[in-house]
């Protein structure tokens, strides 16, 4: 495998944040797009069709990647939060760092409890409509870590993903805060005021 290139630090950049469900990616995408002043996108903006309540239908691959390859184009910095190998991996080129997130999966799991209970509310409970669905959910999201055969989003895959890259990947494993993750990140990239907007 030939070596990655050095991390640009002038002119664009094109910042991929990747993780488990419930690791944070979203949450650390966008403060470090706020932080840059850069455009954020978010790929579950585009993996799922809009509806009440959220994230019950999955778009078309063709899609998805149209409207995700038109966002990214519009702009010349972004940070792109959340998974997409496999249906994605068409704007792999385009990555100029990624940014993989993990926390320990007792930490992660309570996380992703408390926000189905925020966002569906009594619906996720048991007798309500969308418990069997949150229960699956749950027990998706709790494979990640063991190894097992989970093809859309696994930390086998993401290992095998990211070394695979042609850009910078660096690795953020520990229970620091997002602002302490934020901080090493833009020392990372050698930038400690917002940079120009798109």
């Amino acid at each position: 495998m030939a070596p990655k290139p050095p991390l640009r630090t002038d002119g664009p950049m094109r910042i991929h944040v990747v993780g488990a469900s419930g690791s944070g990616t979203t949450t650390l995408g966008r403060g470090l797009a706020t932080r840059l002043g850069w455009p954020h996108f978010d790929t579950d903006d585009y993996f799922w069709l809009p509806s009440d309540p959220p994230f019950q239908h999955i778009r078309d691959r063709a899609e998805r990647r149209a409207l995700l390859g038109a966002a990214l184009q519009a702009s010349a910095r972004w940070v792109l939060s959340g998974s997409l190998c496999g249906w994605g991996d068409v704007f792999i080129p385009r990555f100029e760092l990624v940014i993989f997130v993990w926390v320990p999966p007792d930490l992660r799991i309570a996380r992703l409890r408390a926000r189905e209970r925020d966002r569906y509310g009594a619906a996720i409970e048991p007798g309500g409509p969308l418990h069997e669905r949150f229960e699956a959910f749950i027990a998706w999201a709790a494979a990640y870590d063991e190894g097992l055969d989970v093809p859309e989003r696994c930390r086998r895959l993401h290992d095998e993903w990211l070394a695979a890259l042609p850009c910078p990947v660096l690795c953020l494993e520990d229970t620091a805060s997002v602002e302490d993750r934020l901080d090493r990140i833009l020392r990372h990239l050698g930038r400690d005021r917002p940079q120009g907007g798109s």
